[in-house]
């Protein structure tokens, strides 16, 4: 996996777009088979929005084409809802924006921070935020973890685990900036590693709410995995859920700091 990101994040452009498409595509599969329609009509209109939306971030004003885009999309699904009716419920057709939402667009925002200033190296605060807090809670919580944090949803979760790994993003960050600072572009007046030190660390937090927000939709549907894609892992959606919610973190906090 990190193979692959190296090269897509060092090639960026094409490759990374057609690397997060791929992905977004495999993902959206698996999670409309968690609600039984991966070769539903409605599947296919959400396949197509995600491709059109992954062309539309080729454009010089992407956002230009995102909300029309967006309203085409949803009409097109009523309508289809509506043509299939009684055959298919209300339930189905109400997943397929949120599917095209929770996976391709978040997906986009790898592609996004890529082509900012200083992207080819900013990028990577996403897998370092989000795979970063993994490793570091899961230490965390086998050498300190006693009280159980989301016990529903990941039983194994401690409280302590979830403190270790915002930490561990937080010096990743600042460790990170402090290295490649002559690389990176002007924080000002925040110094490299301030700021990616209060990236990490908000994009930890919201690392571990992918994590759970995957993990209560499969338990919602009765589902152990998303897919078999990755051995030991599962599913597109079982590795990168944490990924999801952290690249739109790091892109708003990214332009909000530089």
């Amino acid at each position: 996996m990190i193979i692959l990101a190296f090269v897509a994040f060092l090639l960026g452009g094409y490759v990374l777009l057609g690397v997060t498409l791929f992905l977004s595509l495999l993902g959206m599969f698996e999670l409309f088979r968690v609600f039984e329609m991966q070769k539903s009509p409605h599947a296919v209109l959400g396949y197509l929005a995600a491709i059109a939306y992954d062309l539309s971030l080729l454009t010089d004003d992407p956002e230009h084409w995102f909300i029309p885009g967006l309203c085409v999309f949803i009409l097109l699904t009523l309508i289809i809802y509506v043509l299939s009716f009684p055959n298919v419920k209300s339930t189905k057709a109400i997943a397929v924006p949120f599917v095209f939402l929770y996976v391709a667009f978040l997906f986009g925002f790898l592609y996004r921070i890529r082509i900012l200033d200083g992207g080819v190296y900013l990028v990577w605060i996403v897998l370092l935020g989000a795979w970063g807090s993994d490793t570091f809670a899961y230490l965390a919580g086998v050498c300190f973890g006693k009280h159980k944090a989301f016990p529903r949803l990941s039983p194994k979760k401690t409280w302590e685990g979830c403190v270790g790994g915002v930490l561990g993003a937080t010096v990743i960050g600042a460790v990170y900036g402090l290295c490649l600072s002559s690389k990176l572009p002007d924080f000002a007046p925040l110094p490299a590693w301030a700021a990616l030190a209060i990236v990490g660390a908000c994009s930890a937090v919201l690392s571990m709410f992918g994590d759970l927000t995957a993990s209560a939709i499969k338990r919602d549907h009765g589902v152990k995995d998303y897919g078999k894609l990755i051995p030991g892992h599962g599913g597109v959606m079982d590795r990168f859920d944490s990924v999801l919610f952290t690249a739109p973190a790091v892109y708003l906090l990214l332009t909000a700091l530089l």
